[in-house]
């Protein structure tokens, strides 16, 4: 079946070089097909612009503007076409000499906007909250210093899985389980799966290990009193806050999802191996 595009969102990394010459040939491409499209283009840590309604949005960086273009459209459920201008991350599987094909195989139907599980984070502090954010790849708690244990409590929506010492917390994706989680010894996941992976960075404690868990879990991590280090959060290494003694996170799936257009020129598992260095031979 085919999809009518008319009005596309192009979410442009200036600090990628090639970014300007890229976005002038979409906007070239497209206006000949009679496509409205909107620039919105940035360098550093970007001011969020309006978002009206748009058919798809084109993310032109790496992997971390995909996570900025996700969490930026997610809510209007625009699906996202990840276009690399660097090494091929493992969400934008997309070259940039192939975004023309990608997006004109999009329009004949030929391939599609997986979906992707985002989580909502939300912090309290003396029961308030004070704070919440959207995710595509984790949310990590963890000290502030330089190796320095932190004190944390999990608690499960039925369960408590008790303290935690550890040099911090991470709660990930699937889509995040190829990040910051896999680098901590957490399991790799299909991207578009449905689950969360619970994950000690180096526990004091060796029988703590990464945990698999359903998509509506729900998973409150409790900062103890008593720290010896100022503790941090980030959300996709882009988000971060300053947490207290007392304070709660809660993780739990987002409303919504996001919808990113899979590459037919390369799997998931071929991007994996080549960014993991699989060999599949005696040296692997």
């Amino acid at each position: 079946m085919s999809i009518a595009i008319k009005r596309v969102l192009v979410i442009a990394n200036r600090a990628k070089e090639p970014a300007e010459r890229i976005t002038e040939e979409i906007c070239r491409e497209l206006q000949q097909r009679g496509v409205t499209v909107e620039v919105f283009a940035f360098c550093g840590k970007p001011v969020d612009p309006e978002i009206d309604h748009y058919d798809l949005a084109i993310s032109l960086g790496g992997d971390g503007t995909v996570l900025y273009a996700s969490r930026l459209v997610c809510r209007h459920q625009i699906p996202i076409l990840p276009v690399n201008l660097g090494d091929f991350g493992f969400i934008t599987e997309v070259a940039q000499n192939e975004w023309l094909q990608a997006f004109e195989r999009y329009c004949s139907g030929k391939i599609e906007a997986g979906r992707r599980l985002l989580i909502h984070v939300e912090v309290e502090r003396d029961a308030d909250s004070i704070a919440s954010f959207v995710g595509l790849n984790d949310v990590v708690v963890s000290a502030a210093g330089i190796s320095k244990i932190v004190k944390l409590n999990v608690e499960l929506a039925e369960s408590s899985l008790g303290g935690y010492r550890a040099d911090g917390m991470i709660v990930a994706t699937p889509t995040g389980s190829t990040a910051y989680s896999a680098a901590a010894g957490g399991p790799i996941l299909h991207p578009e799966m449905e689950a969360m992976i619970l994950n000690p960075i180096c526990p004091f404690t060796l029988s703590h290990r990464p945990i698999v868990l359903p998509p509506n879990e729900v998973v409150r991590i409790h900062v103890e009193q008593n720290q010896r280090t100022s503790v941090m959060m980030t959300v996709d290494g882009q988000s971060e806050l300053t947490l207290e003694p007392g304070d709660v996170i809660t993780v739990r799936r987002a409303a919504h999802s996001a919808f990113i257009i899979r590459s037919d020129r390369r799997s998931f598992y071929e991007v994996l191996r080549s960014k993991l260095n699989w060999s599949g031979g005696p040296d692997a």
